[in-house]
Parts: C-alpha cells; sequence; structure tokens
C-alpha cells in the first residue's frame, strides 16, 4: 500500500524541528521534500530547564510543575507551525497526508537495561500530545513509540535498527552508526537487523560545553576543535566518568540525564588545557565511544566491513576525522581498551570502509514516519532484541483531529513513571 506520511523529530539537542515527508510504496521510500526550523536559546533553555525538574517524577508530579502546560503547549504549537509552514511551501494538500510520525520530546529515561541494574523501576519519559498536534495540523498523528516496547520489557531505544534495515535494501549490509545528542548503532547483516544500542553522548557534550563558552549553538565546521589538540589524560577522565554505561553489554539505552555532564565540565576545569584543546578532546570522546562500543559487539557474528554514517554529528570534521583514525587503526587508543580494539578489528579480513548514508540527511525524521507506516498497518516494528525474545510489539498511538481546545490528556507518554500503578 502507498503512504504519505510527514517525519518529525526534535533531538535531544533542541536545536532544531525537522521535517521530512515521505512517500512509502512497501518498504521502499522516496523523500518528497524537507523542511528545518531553528528553536531560538530561549526555547532550548526552557526546555532544559524543564528537563531538569522531571527528573525521576512521576506523572502527577509533572503535570503539577508550574511551567510545563506553558512549555509544552508552546513545544506543540512550534512543531504544528512548522508542519503547516512546510505544507504551504510546497503546496502540500494536506488531504493527501496519511500522518505524522511525531516523536515527542524525550526528558527522562530509566530503561529496563539501567533499571534492572539499579534496583529501580523502568520508564521512559516523552512530553508531546498528540491529539493537540494533531488537532493544529488537521492531519492524523502516530506518537508514543518507545512506550509499548518498555511496557514490554525492553529498552525502547534506539528504535532505528528496524529502519536501517528498509535502508540496507538501497545501500547493503553494514553498521548503521547515527551521530546526534547520542550516538547510536545498528548491525544490519543479510538484510536484517541483529543488533542496535546506544553507545553514548556524542553531541552532548561538545554542544553544551560550546553554549555555554561561546554565543554559538555548536562548533561550527570545528573550528574551535581544529585549533585544539587532544589531551590523552583528559580523554582517560572522561571515559572514567562514564564507565560503568559505556562498559554495559548489548543492547543498552542512554539518555543526558545520567551522562554526567557536570562531572565532565568540573574535570575540564580542573585540567590545565585550553579552550580549543578541551574542546578537540571532547569530540575526540564523541568519536572514540562510538568505536569502543562496537567492540562490544557479540564475537559469534560475522560482522560485514561496512559502516554507514548518518546524523549532523558526523559533519563535524574533527569527530568524522577522530572516528576515521580509529576505524584506520591509528588513532589513539587508552590502554585499557588496547586489547578489545586490536581483537575487534582483527575479526574482519578487510579493512572497514566508511561512508555517508545516501539516506543521511533526514533519517531521524524519517524514521518516524516509517514507525508510523508500521503502526497505521498494525505491524511489529523489528527490534532485534524483541525479535530475538520472539515477540511482536506494535509501537504507537493514534490521534485523529477533533478541534477539541482543552486539557489534553495525553501530554505524557503511557510509559511515564509510575505507569505500573496505572496497570
Amino acid at each position: 500500500m502507498l503512504y504519505r506520511i510527514i517525519g518529525n523529530m526534535t533531538g535531544n539537542s533542541m536545536d532544531a524541528i525537522d521535517l521530512v515527508l515521505t512517500e512509502f510504496d512497501g518498504d521502499k521510500m522516496n523523500d518528497i521534500c524537507s523542511y528545518s526550523k531553528s528553536y531560538d536559546k530561549k526555547m532550548q533553555e526552557k526546555m532544559e530547564q524543564l528537563r531538569q525538574l522531571v527528573v525521576n517524577k512521576t506523572k502527577d508530579e509533572i503535570l503539577s510543575l508550574p511551567q510545563f502546560q506553558a512549555v509544552h503547549d508552546e513545544y506543540i504549537i512550534q512543531i504544528a507551525d512548522c508542519i503547516n509552514e512546510m505544507c504551504q511551501k510546497y503546496g502540500i494538500d494536506k488531504s493527501t497526508i496519511d500522518a505524522i510520525g511525531f516523536h515527542g520530546k524525550t526528558l527522562d529515561h530509566n530503561p529496563p537495561s539501567r533499571a534492572n541494574i539499579e534496583g529501580t523501576l523502568p520508564y521512559t519519559l516523552q512530553i508531546g500530545s498528540g491529539q493537540m498536534l494533531s488537532d493544529l495540523t488537521g492531519i492524523n498523528v502516530v506518537y508514543d513509540f518507545r512506550s509499548a516496547p518498555l511496557m514490554n520489557g525492553f529498552d525502547g531505544a534506539p528504535l532505528v535498527p528496524p529502519h536501517n534495515a528498509h535502508i540496507a535494501a538501497t545501500e547493503g549490509d553494514g553498521c548503521y552508526y547515527n551521530g546526534g545528542n547520542t550516538s547510536n548503532f545498528a548491525w544490519v547483516i543479510d538484510g536484517n537487523a541483529k543488533v542496535g544500542a546506544d553507545a553514548g553522548p556524542f553531541n552532548e557534550y561538545v554542544d553544551n560545553f560550546i553554549r555555554q563558552n561561546t554565543q554559538d549553538s555548536f562548533d561550527i565546521d570545528g573550528k574551535y576543535g581544529k585549533s585544539g589538540t587532544l589531551d590523552k589524560k583528559l580523554l582517560q577522565t572522561f571515559f572514567d566518568v562514564g564507565r560503568t554505561y559505556y562498559e554495559r553489554s548489548l543492547p543498552k539505552s542512554g539518555d543526558p540525564q545520567y551522562y554526567q555532564t557536570e562531572k565532565i565540565f568540573n574535570a575540564i576545569k580542573d585540567c590545565d588545557v585550553s579552550f580549543e584543546d578541551a574542546v578537540h578532546t571532547l569530540e575526540y570522546f564523541s568519536a572514540y565511544i562510538a568505536v569502543q562500543a562496537l567492540t562490544l559487539t557479540d564475537e559469534k557474528l560475522k560482522l560485514p566491513p561496512y559502516i554507514i554514517l548518518f546524523g549532523g554529528g558526523w559533519k563535524n570534521p574533527v569527530v568524522r576525522e577522530s572516528f576515521d583514525a580509529l576505524i584506520n587503526q591509528t588513532g589513539y587508543v587508552l590502554p585499557d581498551h588496547q586489547k578489545a580494539f586490536k581483537n575487534f578489528f582483527d575479526r574482519f579480513d578487510v579493512p572497514i570502509k566508511v561512508k555517508y548514508s545516501d539516506f543521511g540527511t533526514m533519517m531521524e525524521p524519517r524514521l518516524f514516519a516509517d514507525l508510523a507506516r508500521y503502526k497505521l498497518e498494525n505491524k511489529a516494528w523489528e527490534i532485534p532484541e524483541i525479535v530475538q525474545a520472539g515477540k511482536n510489539v506494535v509501537c504507537g498511538e493514534i490521534a485523529k483531529p477533533q478541534k477539541v481546545k482543552n486539557f489534553y490528556i495525553d501530554m505524557l507518554n503511557l510509559a511515564a513513571k509510575g505507569w505500573q500503578n496505572e496497570k
């Protein structure tokens, strides 16, 4: 069946609203048009302040926060305006759009892979009323994709591996690696996603460091990082701060609230390094943990020697050059990891080839268009860990335009903290 779906993504960095209109004919995908609109610093600051307030809070506690409603509504209104602007700009007849695939904004995440170790109950928190977005755009909205996997005992992140497998029909088997606020990857083998996991912070550290110390939102074209050099002692400190997470077995999912950003920045303050050296080392670290996570891949898997990159974070030249150096085995490796890195590269009969995905520019918003398509067809999303457990989980909820200007009960996703008491 043919579908036309708008995919939306607003990542952890809150740098922009990204949209793509994709036409699906089965797993064949064709991007019709895309549209992005940057957030201003005030909105970024409001969302960051809200994120700090909601950590480890229940639904009722979050809804009672004085600023919650206003920030939520502003967030949804800006996305709706962006969708309406895209439709107007490209002359899109909304009646031809089957749905909007809407991710929502993740503000807290305590997946089973973490909760089981710490003896807590798992939950995940995304804000964003699908019903409100549907009412403001006049288009059906499919949303809350992470709740169903988590409520069935799985992490619910990353969600992208099945989409990578769909792309592999064109681009081939390999490791599909996303560089966003968090980096995540999927090994696609014989056309199927076999492993999917988050590696850890990618843009999270360096973007926040740039914002705290300059007027820029990120290290544009690597201008600061290119002027610095790697501080090996600081690199070791960065890894040690998050060692428990980085060395956790796969699959796993990460979240900014436990990347301990403040500790990282305090470590920089305690070291006698220049601003440029700190930025360069943060960018090298982004690439470093991306490769280190690959070394955790099950040794029984026969891995294809290709890495396909997507996501804007790879456009930073320092990050990309550092990643290439590590993959080519010429980059600096911490003493603790030299054996693991060597064992990983010895698994390949030929050198690994790295390229940027032909589908890479709008991979994340298209992912949610793809997820919406699966929900419309009532098909299970083939997350590797769920498939291997022999379960089928259909992701998402559907909202249809109602023009009800009232309190929206779906401002928080179903699997927010305390969901176990609501079953």
